[in-house]
């Protein structure tokens, strides 16, 4: 009996619908079509593709243009996580150490198909898929040598202070939106952001000097900021005073605290517009590590096409390779934002009530300092 006639009996004696009829026996002529092709075709040879050596084919220039590091810090990375990325054997010609590497950093270049970038360094799909994977979580475990609060922030806070003379200040916090593809599932709408795209929403709090101090980079899409940020270990920090009397600043998505300085809604006196002006002006440093970071690594500001457990690492590795090539003066990758402008939350919220808990530190830095400079 064919399938077509076992269908045709199927629906004429009205055992199922004829829609799921369709679906069923579609799936098993191609399931049945897959197992006779494995047994006609005969098993293909191994191909070995042309691999070529970036470290000593491409001057300086080219090799930033498709890396978007240095070879210098290319090799400092590698220097670091060499053993963790190796293989056990050179049998097959294997891909080496460093060219995993290259081609795990060509993926964050581009944001491109994982087919793409594994014709580019000479590998399969799921080579190149294995290998980001294998590299991302290698580069990312070194976020806690990389990712950190200095252990004396007063550098920090004099940073800051030249930009708009914020005192006490040693971060900038504020999230961003890393699109993913849809995850699917059951629970895939809580990845979906507010402009109907599927991200991570991805937290960071950031010094003058861009560099990224804390991240957070588990929450869906639709988490809020001030969530997110309840849920933190750094705030647990701010809290126990870890920081003594310094503070952060972010914009009006963030309730006002004794250690999270927002700027006012409607301010009133002088002292109120010039700290409005000194806390926008030194919060925009976010923004600007944002661009940075997304212009070095495009892969941040496209779809990212991997499975959900993926990303995360990918997002906290180019994280930790945004601070590494900070650290070695590569800053070729500015992005340019106004300096002084209202943000999305400060033009959004505008009719709204002002998100403030605890506003004594505030008010006392408005009447007491930026006061004092008029």
């Amino acid at each position: 009996m064919t399938f077509s006639f076992f269908r045709s009996c199927c629906v004429l004696n009205n055992y199922i619908p004829i829609s799921m009829a369709m679906d069923i026996f579609e799936t098993l002529e191609d399931e049945f079509d897959e197992y006779f092709d494995r047994l006609t075709i005969p098993r293909k040879t191994p191909v070995y593709r042309e691999r070529i050596n970036y470290m000593e084919t491409l001057d300086e220039t080219d090799f930033r243009a498709r890396f978007r590091l240095t070879k210098k810090a290319v090799m400092f990375v590698y220097s670091i996580i060499e053993k963790a990325i190796s293989v056990p054997t050179e049998r097959n010609l294997a891909i080496k150490p460093i060219n995993r590497l290259l081609l795990t950093l060509r993926f964050y270049a581009t944001g491109s198909f994982l087919t793409v970038v594994g014709d580019f360094s000479g590998v399969s799909k799921a080579s190149a898929s294995r290998f980001v994977y294998l590299v991302s979580q290698a580069i990312a475990r070194l976020r806690g040598l990389f990712i950190k609060f200095p252990s004396n922030t007063e550098d920090i806070q004099q940073e800051f202070f030249n930009i708009a003379k914020f005192p006490r200040l040693i971060g900038a916090i504020d999230c961003t939106h890393v699109p993913i593809k849809s995850p699917g599932g059951n629970n895939a709408e809580e990845w979906r952001n507010r402009k109907s795209q599927f991200s991570f929403n991805v937290q960071t709090v950031v010094s003058a000097k861009l560099r990224i101090l804390d991240i957070v980079a588990r929450w869906p899409g639709a988490a809020h900021d001030q969530t997110i940020f309840n849920n933190s270990f750094i705030k647990q920090r701010l809290q126990n005073g870890e920081f003594r009397n310094c503070v952060i600043v972010g914009d009006r998505g963030y309730e006002n605290t004794s250690y999270l300085l927002t700027p006012l809604q409607t301010p009133m006196t002088p002292a109120e517009h010039l700290y409005n002006e000194s806390q926008i002006r030194s919060r925009n440093v976010v923004e600007r590590t944002y661009g940075v970071w997304k212009n070095r690594f495009p892969i941040l500001s496209k779809k990212i096409l991997l499975s959900v457990s993926r990303v995360q690492a990918v997002i906290v590795a180019c994280a930790v390779l945004h601070n590494i090539a900070i650290d070695m003066r590569d800053d070729h990758f500015e992005a340019i934002y106004p300096v002084g402008e209202p943000d999305e939350h400060d033009v959004v919220n505008q009719s709204s009530l002002e998100n403030v808990g605890d506003a004594t530190v505030r008010s006392n830095l408005i009447n007491d300092y930026f006061g004092s400079l008029l």
